[in-house]
């Protein structure tokens, strides 16, 4: 293991959600916005989107700080194949929770972390499969209305009023699907040389 537990830790993210799991681990960390494009490249792949602009948001952060352990992440929704983002308004949620009714949905979540100091550099990615309920419109509505979740990936929020739109959730890693894989970073910090419970 790398003796860098006196390094600090920078979230390289801008969602609350992730602030708030991260926080979970009992670290010191701060948080720094990463710039970067999340625009798909033609032909990319739901789970290459998530890599990449896991791994992108890492490494922007690293650069401004360069002797911290920094954290990355992304989530893609994925369904038949393609990329579901955050829809950033009401119609699109609309439209994402008809597409998703009744179906199974892919929640790619990646992870990076690295470090510029010691060349530390770590990649996981966690699946999540998500089977929605058969939802009518009026559910769909009442859950837009009750929740507004227009910033989060697939239109609906797991750990709040959007459980009751779900037949199941399949992972091994519980939090990915709320945008940070816990047992994923902590197991990376701890790679990192950051010191764990």
């Amino acid at each position: 293991m790398l003796a860098i537990t006196s390094r600090p830790l920078v979230l390289g993210s801008s969602s609350r959600y992730r602030r708030e799991l991260l926080a979970r681990l009992g670290l010191p960390f701060e948080v720094d916005t990463p710039a970067v494009d999340e625009t798909p490249q033609p032909g990319e792949a739901p789970r290459a989107l998530a890599q990449r602009l896991a791994a992108a948001k890492a490494h922007a952060v690293a650069c401004r700080h360069p002797q911290a352990v920094v954290i990355g992440s992304d989530q893609v929704a994925e369904l038949d194949g393609e990329p579901l983002g955050k829809p950033g308004t009401h119609e699109r949620a609309v439209a994402q929770l008809r597409r998703m009714s009744g179906r199974t949905v892919l929640f790619q979540t990646a992870l990076s972390v690295v470090c510029q100091a010691t060349g530390f550099s770590g990649h996981e990615l966690a699946t999540i499969e998500v089977r929605f309920r058969t939802l009518d419109d009026g559910e769909i509505e009442r859950y837009l209305h009750a929740e507004q979740p227009y910033d989060c990936t697939g239109s609906a929020k797991s750990e709040g009023l959007g459980i009751a739109l779900l037949d199941a959730i399949v992972s091994d890693d519980p939090t990915a699907l709320v945008g940070l894989p816990l047992i994923r970073t902590a197991r990376l910090l701890r790679a990192a040389g950051l010191r764990l419970p």
